[in-house]
């Protein structure tokens, strides 16, 4: 005679819908809690931290509020110390800082825009087409030299 731990199940188990009945497994609530908003379908309750945010002022002028005249990309000129030029000699261009290698310039590109800095200058230049700030174009001035 076969026992009854060694039967096999021919049907699927039963299985209990939720939310039918008064009975204690998923009957009544069924597990939602109490009643209001969230016991309802489609309870959707703005989270606070999002209240939190809201009221924290915008930062003008970053990210999606920031000007569209502003753009980021736009390149910057390289900047050069007038103490880097006193190894060069005669006339100091782009050119001529890139076969030094003072700047670096890629194969078939110009050479990008050049910023020179400093308050001193020792020996004479003569610079053309760069940029320099007011400290260093008075210095190269008031060392004889010239910038154009």
């Amino acid at each position: 005679m076969k026992a009854l731990h060694t039967l096999k199940r021919m049907t699927k188990r039963a299985y209990r819908r939720v939310g039918r009945g008064q009975s204690s497994t998923r009957g009544k609530q069924s597990g939602r809690g109490g009643k209001g908003q969230t016991a309802r379908a489609g309870n959707k309750r703005r989270p606070e931290l999002r209240d939190i945010i809201k009221k924290i002022p915008k930062r003008r002028g970053y990210g999606k509020n920031r000007g569209r005249t502003v753009w980021e990309k736009k390149p910057r000129p390289v900047t050069i110390t007038l103490s880097q030029l006193e190894k060069l000699t005669g006339a100091i261009n782009p050119q001529t800082l890139a076969e030094a290698g003072l700047i670096s310039v890629k194969k078939g590109r110009k050479a990008p825009q050049v910023k020179l800095v400093g308050a001193t200058a020792s020996k004479k230049l003569t610079v053309s087409g760069v940029l320099a700030t007011v400290g260093a174009k008075a210095a190269i001035e008031k060392a004889g030299g010239s910038i154009s």
